[in-house]
């Protein structure tokens, strides 16, 4: 990983796992941890200046995210754009693309979140849900015709991990 666009912050570095793949496109700033086999891609911003932001194993950043003091576990995945702030996202849960998850929220375990969602400020969203509109509507997934396991396995985490490991030149 190149750190050129990895920065201290008020005597807080980021610390990137020797086996995650962060992109020299990416920008790292203050109190980041990027857990073994995660992936932050292009124009990601994680910004630890005023909480820590973790990104926990085999999770995956998309393209142009930003994640301000914020928790990932492992195996979450954040798509492209969404933006989350103060935010807790739970073991294999998925959040969309341009999804935006505001300030004191929880994302429970296995969750879904769709694409153009907002979840509003202090939502508990519990495990298993579908999440969807603006302002968000919760639904538990096993009311829905969703199937979770073709959602994750078209999206998973691991998939992602070996796409990253085939982009050296964008994790150099």
């Amino acid at each position: 990983m190149s750190r050129e666009r990895s920065y201290a912050f008020e005597g807080e570095e980021p610390e990137i796992d020797g086996s995650a793949r962060v992109s020299r496109e990416s920008t790292l700033v203050g109190d980041v941890r990027v857990a073994a086999d995660a992936s932050v891609w292009p124009g990601a911003v994680l910004r630890g200046d005023i909480g820590p932001v973790s990104v926990g194993e085999r999770s995956h950043v998309g393209d142009n995210a930003t994640i301000h003091s914020s928790t990932l576990g492992d195996r979450v995945m954040i798509g492209h754009g969404a933006v989350l702030n103060d935010a807790t996202v739970e073991d294999g849960a998925l959040v969309g693309f341009n999804a935006s998850i505001n300030s004191h929220v929880t994302v429970g375990a296995g969750s879904i979140v769709a694409s153009g969602t907002t979840v509003p400020e202090g939502y508990e969203i519990p495990e298993k849900s579908f999440v969807r509109g603006v302002p968000a509507e919760v639904t538990p997934l096993s009311e829905t015709t969703i199937d979770p396991e073709e959602i994750f396995e078209e999206h998973s985490s691991g998939a992602y991990t070996d796409l990253a490991e085939r982009h050296d030149e964008l994790f150099e």
